[in-house]
């Protein structure tokens, strides 16, 4: 059986979110998607001023939100019938990012289970170096997508 969302997104790859995404915080992010496989994701982002903090590198809460993001994209990926809502998110910050930076953020189910879907991520630089990672879990809201 084919899963036609998974399609989709191998079909948008190399477009940036504000041209596909059904999320609103998702299209201000505006990421590139550049991989697809079934079960993980890599979206490219570019640091913008508004996505930083007063020391002028990327917001704690911008990264996370990437993360978020690209995780319940890899989860929508899946082709599952039901939306999936984040009940947690353990973030551990590690580097900074500034304006301009070219970041990259990865996505990994590690189960997919009926109804919790775990999951990692991490948001790395040009130099492959690790900006941010965290654990995040995914439940089934039953909400029919």
């Amino acid at each position: 059986m084919t899963n036609q969302v998974l399609d989709y997104f191998i079909s948008n790859i190399g477009k940036n979110s504000s041209e596909m995404s059904p999320s609103a915080l998702g299209r201000w992010l505006n990421g590139k998607l550049i991989a697809v496989e079934e079960g993980s994701l890599i979206v490219e982002f570019v640091v913008r001023e508004e996505m930083t903090n007063p020391g002028k590198i990327l917001h704690g809460g911008v990264s996370a939100s990437m993360m978020d993001d690209v995780m319940g994209m890899t989860v929508f990926s899946l082709g599952r019938e039901n939306f999936y809502s984040t009940i947690n998110l353990s973030v551990d910050y590690l580097l900074s990012a500034k304006v301009g930076e070219v970041i990259y953020v990865k996505s990994k189910v590690i189960r997919a289970g009926k109804t919790v879907i775990n999951m990692e991520c991490e948001v790395r630089n040009n130099e492959h170096k690790i900006v941010a990672k965290c654990t995040s879990n995914l439940v089934t809201t039953g909400i029919k997508m």
